[in-house]
């Protein structure tokens, strides 16, 4: 477990970002996989470049979303960027304090 969190503070070290932006991306993921909150019949299609996000970012946090459906979004910082492509963590850097906009323009996730 120590090797993990210190693999975790070198990651928020080297990018500069919080264990709040990896729970930002954990709820964008999830969104990406299923923008529609989980509202059963309810299908949308999505143009993931509207958010700034490419089809490759778009694939790798969409199979993150799958994998983290139904998870607390604090997951820990090493497991979520061992699963990010090379474009997604750059783009993850560049998107750290605009990811809540994801958020704000689906249907509320209960995160209980």
């Amino acid at each position: 477990m120590k090797r993990t969190n210190n693999r975790a503070m070198e990651i928020q070290q080297l990018t500069g970002l919080k264990p709040r932006h990896f729970a930002d991306l954990v709820r964008a993921a999830q969104l990406i996989f299923d923008p529609t909150g989980g509202v059963a019949g309810l299908k949308l299609e999505v143009d993931w470049s509207y958010f700034g996000i490419s089809d490759s970012v778009a694939g790798n946090l969409e199979k993150l979303g799958q994998k983290y459906q139904y998870s607390s979004p604090h997951v820990p910082i090493d497991l979520i960027w061992e699963q990010l492509i090379p474009e997604t963590r750059s783009w993850f850097i560049e998107s750290k304090e605009s990811l809540w906009q994801i958020e704000e323009a689906f249907p509320a996730r209960d995160e209980d």
